[in-house]
């Protein structure tokens, strides 16, 4: 009998200074089957025994050489079949950036995208980063996998996916050669799960700038995503952005899919 799995996205900004506020109460209150979180900043040895395996689940971490900085985690109920911290490509591995699990009715990528906005030389690793990622995900499809991947993108590609996209136009996550990237990203065999749901739906963001109210305004941007190859889509019950809730300059996002 077909059992449906919450599967949650989150930014958590820094994993110690969310569990300051609300990380363990969201995770009792929406008790997900499987939780990834992006931009950890921190190092397994740094945290706790209940920030490692919150209500007993088990976690994967991978974690950037710099300390505080960047980093991924991926926490589950039920064991996996397989688990990397990263891809294989060194200088993108060594920033944290992937926990991949292998469970079994897909391969679940758990990714913290680069922001390309510090500087050119960031700019560049970015379009790399989206070139490599895509090849090797391609090689993996091809292998047969059903793939879900989530995480912070650090990509809006519609307008109504940033709440001023005329000025947004030449900020980094929105650039057009970004938004190029994600739409031919989809042409590949991706579907981004919230749009195949809510096709026309407006101001739904998951990232607000902590300067001038951006939250209480909801000026924000869409840029954290799940996207799914074909063979999962029919199996996908719901998703949501779940903007109430508070803790970090992202929010999460939860898909249930029936397996």
């Amino acid at each position: 009998m077909a059992k449906v799995q919450k599967i949650v996205s989150w930014n958590v900004n820094g994993i110690r200074a969310c569990s300051k506020k609300g990380f363990f109460e969201f995770i009792e209150g929406y008790d997900p089957d499987v939780l990834c979180i992006q931009e950890t900043k921190a190092h397994p040895e740094q945290l706790s025994e209940e920030q490692l395996e919150p209500f007993g689940r088990k976690s994967y971490f991978s974690s950037a050489q710099r300390r505080g900085y960047s980093g991924t985690a991926t926490f589950v109920k039920k064991d996996v079949l397989n688990a990397e911290h990263g891809i294989g490509i060194r200088k993108f591995d060594n920033e944290g950036r992937f926990v991949v699990t292998e469970h079994k009715d897909f391969l679940l990528y758990n990714v913290y995208f680069p922001n390309g906005a510090a500087r050119e030389e960031r700019h560049l690793y970015k379009q790399e980063f989206l070139a490599k990622f895509t090849k090797h995900l391609q090689k993996k499809m091809k292998e047969g996998y059903e793939i879900i991947l989530l995480g912070d993108y650090n990509v809006a590609y519609k307008e109504f996916d940033v709440h001023d996209p005329k000025r947004l136009s030449k900020v980094s996550g929105f650039l057009p050669e970004e938004r190029e990237w994600f739409e031919s990203f989809l042409k590949k065999g991706f579907t981004d799960v919230f749009r195949k749901f809510y096709p026309e739906d407006t101001d739904k963001y998951t990232w607000w700038s902590y300067r001038e109210n951006a939250r209480t305004n909801n000026r924000g941007w869409r840029i954290d995503h799940i996207c799914v190859t074909e063979g999962l889509l029919g199996k996908i019950k719901n998703i949501e952005i779940l903007d109430q809730q508070m803790g970090s300059d992202h929010c999460p996002i939860a898909m249930e899919i029936s397996l």
